[in-house]
């Protein structure tokens, strides 16, 4: 983990990541948009979508892949508390199978959005444009550790999933998932070869392990 930053470093870096915020500054709100869930061989995909007050200050929020999980915990609560508005989208493994992650990962987002109390006059999104959303979007590559707004999204979207899958694990001890989250560990993998896929398995992810 980096090394915790001094209050004048942590806000000068959370400066830095509003710059795409900044650029936008006329506009009403300003909406971060990502998910969590793309790469997992069970579970659902789900996608966050929050719009923070322009002079919202979080220390230590990062790319959710950057933070620890107690940190994430923390951050979750904190980003609720101080977002104007704030929606989550959640698509189970059976969707996901019908019309495949892509289009999946595209239907969470657009629910996260739908989910707004207020409706944002810009998306900045996770490096990826979404169809059917009439919105201007502005698509930024590692836009987590870029934008405020979209760090903020990356860790709702986590933590939700993370919970979903602690409390799946409970149902289905077997796997493992709240160890690996539904990725595709060796463990994970093993599991799938002794006890055939649970129904949160996404079939058409794991047809090359059983």
């Amino acid at each position: 983990m980096p090394k915790k930053l001094e209050p004048e470093q942590e806000h000068l870096r959370l400066e830095q990541m509003k710059v795409y915020e900044r650029q936008y500054e006329d506009s009403a709100f300003v909406c971060g948009i990502d998910e969590a869930g793309r790469g997992p061989l069970a579970g659902p995909v789900v996608a966050a979508a929050v719009i923070l007050p322009r002079e919202a200050e979080i220390f230590y929020l990062n790319d959710s892949k950057k933070v620890t999980e107690r940190r994430r915990e923390l951050l979750f609560d904190e980003i609720q508390e101080k977002a104007i508005a704030f929606g989550i989208g959640i698509v189970s493994p059976e969707e996901i199978d019908e019309i495949n992650i892509l289009q999946a990962t595209y239907a969470a987002m657009r629910q996260a959005v739908s989910g707004l109390s207020v409706q944002p006059a810009v998306l900045l999104n996770d490096a990826v444009t979404i169809p059917g959303i009439e919105l201007p979007q502005v698509p930024i590559i590692k836009g987590d550790a870029k934008s405020v707004s979209i760090a903020a999204a990356s860790i709702l979207a986590k933590v939700t999933r993370d919970r979903m899958m602690r409390q799946y694990d409970a149902i289905y001890p077997e796997y493992g998932f709240a160890g690996h989250k539904g990725y595709g560990t060796a463990a994970h993998i093993a599991a799938i070869r002794e006890y055939g896929p649970c129904p949160i398995h996404r079939r058409s992810f794991i047809h090359n392990f059983v």
